[in-house]
């Protein structure tokens, strides 16, 4: 990434002084996987910006829902995981996250 176009220069990332911060372990996931998604090549750091702009325009939630949106969105509009696929393992964990008691990493 240039150095003006980093994470750090995204509106709302929730950071500290070391940088990102994360409430859950699946928002750690979700950043860590848009990360390696642009240095691999598969979209521009300014087309997931305007992705994540358009998520975080679009309801209320807190930020890695929208985050969470925008990388499952920009996955389908690029081709890179089918949407089937995307929705077969929503519906999965969903399903993990029914049956895990409260306080309990959730598994599928």
């Amino acid at each position: 990434m240039a150095a003006c176009d980093t994470p750090r220069d995204l509106p709302g990332l929730p950071q500290d002084a070391d940088g990102p911060v994360f409430a859950a372990p699946w928002e750690a996931q979700a950043f860590a996987l848009t990360l390696a998604l642009h240095e691999a090549g598969c979209f521009a750091w300014s087309e997931w910006a305007d992705c994540l702009g358009a998520e975080i325009a679009s309801a209320e939630r807190p930020y890695y829902e929208h985050w969470l949106a925008a990388l499952e969105r920009i996955v389908a509009e690029k081709r890179i995981v089918a949407p089937a696929a995307l929705e077969e393992r929503r519906l999965a964990w969903a399903a993990a996250a029914a049956r895990t008691p409260h306080g309990q990493p959730i598994t599928l």
